[in-house]
């Protein structure tokens, strides 16, 4: 028994809409902007049809007059047809080559557009969907529709022009035969209307076994380091096996309805076209038509039936083309939780770093039941540095996450100098906000454009300023290319503690009015997390600073404490207001520090 398909974007009654080609007008907005190139290529198209409908005309009169006396006419009819020929190839190439283009243009804009959408969605988007399936329907996904522009379409067409002229000129020259080959028609397009249906749910459901495919993949090798480490190397093979192989059992049914159509189709048009060949045979020995006309006719058959066989296989990939479309454009039009308003606000310029949280309620979408921030309300002066302490899932990290508006809360409201975020737009303000994450991220670059990530003008001087003040010139300075070395996917060449400085010089440089830090120092030995913290209380001086922090020592200096439990604020002041008051702050605090509370 097959395996269920993954889960996928989509609502089930959204599938049922898109079981046609309706799903490829998607398109329409990529290929308008190549009008002319369009046009262009189908000039070439219907030239090239025109001219292979021309091809079986010279043939008949080369044949009618084989024996004819008159050698230089027969010698024009060759010529002429070796220059239909001629032309026919020139035509072709410059179909190719005009399709071609045309697709890969199209799918660059497409992969471009794909890309612009999911890039700016909130982090929300990816509880639902795996980053390695959002990169297989950039990948994957677009390399078919590229086969369907850049070389199935035109194939189509020039077929189906095939299709229609040969009919008619078949009429022409024997309309007898030509009635025969259309008892045929309806017994060859009513399997490939039959078994498209088909060919369409199982195109669809190939593609999403890939992606699913991609996404496991993708998750295990970027945590290769854990999978080792917990010896899980068996279970994950075990688990991307399973996915492939339901691939690939996906993909052999669909080979199999396809290689069916395939065999109705192409035996009942070439049986027909021998049935018609047989009884023109007996026509021309009864003298009712010239053996010229009926190779011209067996020629025009041939030609049909060869357009009806490639019509079916095209079919096929025109269906495995629609699914993919329909992919992409659940991307492209997929809701996002947080949006920019139409005509945002502008904040007053300087940005003074004003923040306050007015009765927030929040909870996140993968988990609706469980508060994550429960009625919050604060106020955080220009110039402030506050600090959030807690036990893990207080809500401390929230807080920041909030401030970036990677989500929206459900009720209350955050404002950045006195304006709501959301009547911002997130790019404006988020200029006025540099961060420093739990988990650092590290790009497969340099470690110069990794810490001038944030301020892409910088100057080499700016940077390495930067990396001073975070403790990370010695290490940067000790590399093989020094600031221009390569740091690896992910900074794999780098330690956890040399991560965070690198992180830390990024947001120093920025220089923004609102810096965020979230467990900065987490990763650093005593040495650089001293070194590091005085940067920081250089850095924190006329600008508004919240630092998530679990070890209270990188937290005593702060202008506030605010203490979060289960979502709510349950104390704030300074270390020591909240070491007098007991409470959990200072069982905290007693599990920290080892030299006593009262010498505090």
């Amino acid at each position: 028994m097959a395996a269920a398909p993954p889960p996928v974007l989509s609502e089930n009654k959204e599938r049922e809409k898109s079981r046609n080609f309706g799903s490829l007008r998607a398109l329409m907005p990529f290929l308008l902007p190549y009008r002319v190139l369009m046009a262009a290529a189908g000039f070439a198209l219907v030239s090239t049809a025109m001219v292979s409908l021309a091809l079986p005309l010279a043939v008949r009169r080369v044949v009618d007059n084989f024996n004819s006396a008159e050698v230089e006419l027969l010698d024009q009819y060759f010529i002429a047809a070796l220059a239909i020929a001629g032309l026919l190839a020139l035509g072709t190439a410059l179909r190719f080559a005009l399709v071609t283009r045309l697709g890969e243009r199209v799918v660059a804009d497409i992969r471009k557009a794909v890309f612009d959408r999911v890039i700016g969605m909130s982090p929300a988007f990816y509880e639902r969907i795996l980053t390695g399936e959002v990169l297989s329907r950039i990948t994957t996904d677009t390399t078919l529709i590229q086969s369907v522009i850049g070389s199935s379409v035109s194939i189509a067409l020039r077929n189906l022009l095939i299709f229609i002229g040969g009919l008619a000129l078949m009429l022409l020259t024997s309309a007898k035969l030509a009635g025969m080959v259309l008892l045929i028609v309806p017994a060859v397009v009513i399997p490939i209307l039959t078994l498209g249906r088909r060919m369409r749910t199982l195109s669809r459901e190939t593609q999403d076994w890939i992606a699913a495919s991609s996404g496991n993949a993708s998750e295990s090798l970027s945590a290769v380091q854990t999978v080792q480490a917990f010896t899980h190397e068996t279970a994950s093979r075990a688990s991307f096996g399973k996915i492939t192989e339901a691939s690939f059992d996906a993909a052999k049914r669909r080979i199999k309805v396809r290689a069916f159509m395939t065999v109705i189709v192409i035996f009942l048009a070439f049986s027909g076209v021998v049935g018609v060949l047989w009884i023109g045979a007996r026509d021309v020995r009864a003298g009712d038509m010239t053996a010229g006309a009926l190779v011209q006719f067996v020629i025009y058959a041939v030609m049909v039936a060869g357009a009806v066989a490639a019509l079916s296989e095209i079919w096929g990939e025109l269906q495995r083309a629609a699914g993919a479309t329909e992919r992409l454009v659940e991307l492209l039009q997929t809701d996002d939780s947080v949006t920019d308003p139409e005509d945002g606000k502008t904040l007053t310029q300087p940005v003074r770093g004003e923040i306050c949280f007015e009765d927030v309620q929040f909870t996140y979408p993968a988990r609706p039941e469980t508060l994550a921030l429960d009625q919050v309300s604060l106020s955080i002066k220009p110039g402030e540095t506050v600090a959030f302490v807690g036990p893990s899932g207080a809500g401390k990290t929230t807080i920041i996450q909030l401030i970036l508006r990677f989500y929206d809360p459900q009720s209350g409201r955050i404002t950045l100098d006195g304006v709501d975020l959301k009547d911002l737009s997130r790019s404006d303000y988020r200029r006025s906000i540099a961060l420093v994450p739990q988990d650092p991220v590290i790009f497969a670059t340099s470690a110069a454009d990794n810490i001038r990530f944030g301020r892409p003008d910088a100057t080499d001087a700016e940077v390495e300023a930067a990396a001073r003040a975070a403790a990370a010139h010695d290490f940067i300075s000790a590399l093989p290319q020094g600031y221009e070395s390569y740091l690896g996917e992910r900074g794999v060449m780098l330690s956890g503690g040399q991560k965070q400085r690198i992180a830390i010089a990024r947001a120093i440089l920025r220089d923004a009015p609102v810096l965020l830090l979230d467990e900065a120092t987490s990763a650093l030995d005593a040495e650089s997390e001293r070194a590091v913290q005085q940067a920081v209380d250089l850095l924190s001086q006329n600008r508004t600073t919240l630092i998530v922090a679990h070890r209270l020592a990188t937290v005593k200096k702060a202008d506030r404490i605010v203490v979060l439990e289960a979502g709510r604020v349950v104390a704030t002041g300074t270390h020591g207001e909240l070491v007098a008051k007991g409470g959990l702050y200072a069982r905290l605090a007693r599990l920290q520090f080892t030299d006593g509370i009262a010498a505090e």
